[in-house]
């Protein structure tokens, strides 16, 4: 019989590229070489910063918001990193929780010009002479306007994983290193990807604020869309404010097309639930890649190499001494813990009351007491309206995954509007209608932060399982019942993390939302975030430290009053078990 000819494997069809694999490589190497540009640029001597100065022309705004949305993928990235190693360590080590959750609540209470009057200095002598240092400072601001949100919501996908799962992976001797990666990573997923949406354009809130960098007597702006709006609201230019405006509408239109809808996408196979869901989100990337060829022969590589990091056990051996494991969990460890801890405590107190001590009195500790009480009843108020208004709005559209798709660049180009955009208007209403700026100047504290709660809600609503939806209408439960019985119960844990988080941003907006300028017109409400900024301005830093330790205090006694224990009880009762 004569032998058939086969042809050779490299010409079998699924190893011809064909059309996708061209759009892919489109998307991937044009990607690669506008960041390539953007980075060229961080390298140049610092001089260039002044040779250059900012033009409002609007043909300079491509290569602007290159540079901001370059810092904002940079902080984002290294606000992954920094979530899951600080959640998990504080996830699983009870004597870790007890310290790195007040300090998460101190970080996301610090205003961004907080973070920025004490670190710029140190990145700028890292790389002297280079723009690179001062963008790294401009990096980090923004990565402190990203990294808590996301942190918290992991801490908190990691407090309530079922525990039927949590039993699986007992039986099948899972490693805690493969017990992460398979079971706990994937469970976190739909609240993280919607986190890290919010912590994208919650950063466009304090873009204006991290690009344009003091040292000193010297400012440093560096190019981007946060520092044009600022130098458009300083010289009045309404123009050049829809200018930017429409540059921020293109490029949250790209990042959602480009990388949150793949992912919010990818990550319905995580959801927890025993039936499927009617409506799976879809994005057209995500099919350009699952139809490519030779794009999906290149990554395979990859993907083996992350499933076979993931499924290595690295256990640690266990003690030689059998009595250890016994005396590290006794109660006189944990009192010495406490101890070590309380020390602590007195000791940053001490080193904040000497510093503080050596020029301000008795008197100006009252003074910040008392204006920060007066923001403290903003954020209260503004929270519990945000609550009212969100959670509700977050439910119907959670539990729609077409509507959520179809939301989804809305809702974040609203997260992403900066407040300062906002200022004309607020000021020019309020001058004009002789208004109290106590009151008036007090909504855009929750402007930017109030999407927290409306994110996190749709995360939790969308995570709710399918078959417990069905198990209600089965049931024929509706109305208020259907609300207290099922789905507020489902969410709560959620809503929890966006409220703490909420919270905490508008401690946050609070330094640049008590404070309002427009051209010559300055409005300032009394309150704790106008005391820190007139002291950033000055460079009065005893008042700075003093500030930004009164907010800190309060943010912790007002979250371990209220949020703390509402967490604790959706961790402990309202888990999908």
């Amino acid at each position: 019989m004569a032998e058939s000819y086969s042809s050779p494997s490299l010409f079998r069809p699924r190893y011809i590229p064909n059309l996708w694999d061209a759009v892919a490589f489109l998307l991937v190497f044009g990607t690669l070489i506008l960041f390539s540009h953007g980075a060229e640029q961080t390298f140049v001597p610092l001089s260039a910063i002044e040779r250059m100065p900012l033009s409002l022309d609007p043909s300079h705004l491509p290569e602007y918001a290159l540079r901001t949305v370059l810092r904002m993928v940079v902080a984002i990235v290294a606000s992954l990193v920094f979530t899951l190693i600080y959640a998990t360590i504080a996830a699983k080590s009870r004597r870790a929780e007890m310290v790195l959750i007040p300090f998460l609540d101190i970080l996301q209470s610090v205003p961004v010009l907080g973070f920025l009057s004490f670190t710029v200095v140190g990145f700028m002598n890292m790389f002297p002479g280079k723009v690179i240092g001062v963008e790294l400072a401009s990096v980090f601001a923004i990565f402190t306007s990203q990294a808590w949100n996301m942190t918290f919501s992991f801490y908190q996908s990691l407090k309530t994983v079922p525990r039927d799962l949590d039993e699986a992976s007992r039986a099948f001797r899972l490693s805690s290193w493969q017990k992460f990666w398979r079971l706990e990573v994937p469970f976190s997923m739909p609240g993280l990807i919607w986190n890290t949406m919010m912590s994208m354009s919650g950063g466009w809130f304090f873009v204006v604020a991290s690009e344009a960098i003091s040292v000193g007597n010297d400012t440093y702006t560096l190019p981007g869309i946060g520092s044009y709006v600022s130098l458009a609201i300083a010289q009045s230019n309404l123009p050049a404010v829809v200018w930017a405006l429409g540059a921020m509408t293109v490029i949250i239109l790209l990042y959602d097309q480009i990388l949150f809808r793949p992912l919010v996408a990818w990550s319905e196979k995580f959801r927890f639930e025993q039936s499927p869901s009617g409506n799976v989100p879809h994005s057209w990337l995500l099919d350009v890649v699952q139809r490519t060829r030779i794009f999906q022969i290149a990554l395979r590589p990859l993907g083996l190499g992350i499933r076979w990091l993931a499924s290595r056990r690295f256990s640690v051996p266990t003690p030689q001494v059998p009595t250890l494991p016994k005396l590290w969990n006794s109660k006189a460890v944990d009192g010495v813990w406490l101890v070590l801890i309380a020390a602590g405590c007195v000791y940053a107190a001490w080193q904040i009351v000497s510093f503080v001590a050596t020029e301000l009195h008795w008197s100006d500790v009252w003074l910040a007491l008392f204006y920060g009480l007066l923001t403290l009843i903003r954020v209260a108020v503004l929270v519990a309206i945000a609550s009212v208004i969100w959670v509700p709005i977050g439910v119907w559209i959670g539990l729609r995954p077409k509507v959520a798709e179809r939301i989804q660049p809305l809702a974040q180009f609203l997260a992403a509007f900066p407040a300062n955009i906002a200022f004309p208007f607020f000021v020019v209403a309020i001058v004009h209608f002789d208004l109290n700026p106590d009151i008036w100047l007090s909504p855009l504290m929750i402007l930017g932060t109030q999407w927290y709660i409306l994110f996190n809600v749709i995360a939790g609503a969308s995570a709710y399982p399918t078959d417990l939806k069905e198990a209600a209408s089965s049931f024929h439960v509706g109305g208020w019942s259907w609300w207290r019985k099922v789905i507020l119960p489902g969410v709560f844990p959620y809503y929890v993390t966006g409220a703490l988080t909420a919270t905490g941003g508008s401690w946050n907006a609070a330094i640049v939302a008590e404070v309002a300028s427009w051209g010559k017109d300055q409005l300032q409400a009394h309150g704790l975030g106008a005391y820190i900024a007139d002291a950033t301005s000055a460079g009065d830093y005893p008042r700075i430290v003093l500030g930004i330790a009164v907010m800190s205090l309060y943010v912790i006694l007002f979250n371990r009053a209220l949020w703390h224990p509402m967490f604790t009880f959706a961790a402990r009762r309202l888990r999908f078990d």
